[in-house]
């Protein structure tokens, strides 16, 4: 939210579209611009990711080497070097991780800056996570991708559907993301320190999202819980799985309607616990 102009027209249902899509619109480019300054973090981030890249594979390919059939959870190798792969370069596009701003905000009473701006906190900050995720597309998944289709046979789409299908999913994947990380920042309006929620969010997003191995390698019931019951696998899971055709197109569409459904569900529970929190809001330090 930092160097965001507050003489930008309100996003309302009152104004009309026109003006609120330029707002939205400004409100991404000055994301993209913020996240465009940090070169050095950029780089060393991509080079972690690729580093990373090739312990995952390893020691999946091992997996499957080892699973009767060589296909644990019904995956090839070439599928899960691509699962690996792709998923390291859409860890930072989903953006799971490393994220405080509107915790740091609350708990240093900077809140009423956004409290009093046109545009709802909920809305800005999802204008601008979109923006800082177009960055990430553009820097952060070439890298890794093209490390691993030189040093792995990777999974190349054989359905037309699959790559607008995936783009879809990635989109919904960042929103999803967003809704959840607001969430968690959002208990300090009630903690006043959110570093205990961030935590545990951190150890757990990416075990639940299917970043360290796919959820398909757990038992089917288990599988089928975290997919319908909570809004984690549509947050790395279900791009992947798409990209790499796991199931067939019904199921690849469903799994992504899925993802819609929780996407809307989170972000929706964003904003209701954001006009909760302003009820009874105490600025502290300010």
């Amino acid at each position: 939210m930092d160097a965001l102009d507050a003489s930008v027209p309100a996003i309302s249902p009152s104004r009309p579209i026109g003006a609120s899509v330029a707002t939205f619109r400004a409100l991404m480019g000055s994301g993209f611009r913020r996240w465009a300054t940090y070169r050095q973090a950029t780089i060393a981030g991509t080079f972690t990711n690729i580093v990373f890249g090739f312990l995952r594979c390893y020691v999946l390919l091992a997996v499957a080497a080892g699973a009767a059939g060589g296909t644990p959870g019904g995956y090839d190798a070439r599928q899960l070097a691509t699962f690996v792969w792709v998923g390291q370069g859409l860890l930072n596009v989903v953006g799971i991780w490393g994220w405080g701003d509107l915790a740091d905000r609350i708990r240093t009473g900077d809140i009423v800056a956004d409290l009093v701006r046109p545009v709802s906190p909920v809305t800005a900050y999802l204008a601008a996570d979109l923006g800082r995720a177009a960055h990430a597309l553009l820097t952060r998944v070439g890298p890794p991708v093209l490390v691993g289709a030189l040093f792995f046979p990777l999974a190349t789409p054989s359905r037309w559907q699959t790559v607008p299908l995936f783009a879809v999913s990635v989109l919904l994947a960042v929103i999803g993301s967003f809704a959840c990380r607001y969430l968690v920042n959002a208990t300090a309006y009630w903690l006043d320190d959110a570093r205990g929620p961030l935590m545990f969010w951190t150890l757990g997003s990416g075990v639940l999202a299917g970043l360290y191995f796919p959820l398909r390698l757990l038992p089917d019931w288990l599988t089928v819980t975290l997919w319908v019951a909570t809004p984690l696998p549509g947050l790395l899971q279900t791009p992947l799985d798409v990209l790499i055709e796991r199931d067939q197109p019904a199921l690849q569409a469903g799994l992504v309607a899925l993802q819609a459904v929780w996407a809307a569900i989170m972000l929706a529970l964003a904003h209701w616990v954001q006009r909760r929190a302003e009820r009874r809001l105490v600025v502290q330090g300010g």
